[in-house]
């Protein structure tokens, strides 16, 4: 199971984590890790690349974590929201098709 969890702050996502694995096959062969994976890690890019302040993540095997740097202005603020709630958007899709793979977690 790969569970994705969204940490909010007034409703604006403010840090996401993934980790897990889904089903019986490998990592780096299940089409529900790799879809999850190119979600995320592409919203991880989009924050780097239009944020002036320095993301702060981690990724290794079966994980990624991102944390919104503080001191962002609204502009960043908003462009960051863009970027993570199609990410959720995406994320959300997933989980209605594949529910036994991927779980995905709001919390204030």
């Amino acid at each position: 199971m790969i569970q994705v969890i969204l940490k909010l702050d007034d409703e604006r996502i403010k840090s996401f984590s993934v980790q897990g694995h889904a089903g019986n096959l490998e990592a780096g062969e299940n089409i529900y890790c790799a879809g999850v994976s190119a979600i995320t890690q592409t919203a991880l890019l989009g924050l780097i690349k239009h944020l002036s302040h320095e993301v702060i993540y981690e990724i290794s095997d079966g994980w990624i974590s991102c944390e919104l740097p503080v001191g962002l202005n609204e502009w960043e603020q908003e462009k960051a929201q863009v970027i993570l709630t199609t990410m959720e958007a995406g994320l959300l899709a997933m989980q209605e098709v594949y529910s036994e793979f991927l779980d995905v977690i709001r919390r204030s």
